[in-house]
């Protein structure tokens, strides 16, 4: 009878005994860079030319585009700034390769 009641027990708890919890960890970091704009696909990408060489970047949900003093810029103003050839500096949150802008700062005011 114990026998039977012991393997009873370890056949209910040895699922759980074996189970394995697994974990993920992600970094997430937020840097800035500068450079000059080459490409630009509003709402989709931009692409800067750095020092280190050319930088793609992908836009996040909501992107606020500021001038060097803080104003943000309208719709309007958007379309005649943002553009091939601009200085621009993006804030953005890296995740491994994948750099996800959500602040475009123009250098000129």
């Amino acid at each position: 009878m114990r026998k039977l009641l012991l393997s009873l027990a370890l056949s209910f708890i040895a699922p759980f005994a074996w189970g394995q919890v697994s974990q993920t960890t992600t970094t997430t970091t937020t840097t800035d860079a500068g450079g000059t704009i080459t490409e630009f696909t509003p709402g989709n990408t931009i692409v800067l030319r750095e020092s280190s060489g050319p930088m793609n970047y992908r836009f996040g949900k909501t992107v606020v585009y500021t001038t060097k003093s803080g104003k943000t810029l309208t719709d309007a103003d958007v379309r005649t700034k943002i553009r091939v050839g601009v200085p621009v500096h993006v804030h953005f949150t890296g995740e491994g390769d994948a750099r996800v802008v959500d602040r475009v700062i123009v250098d000129q005011d």
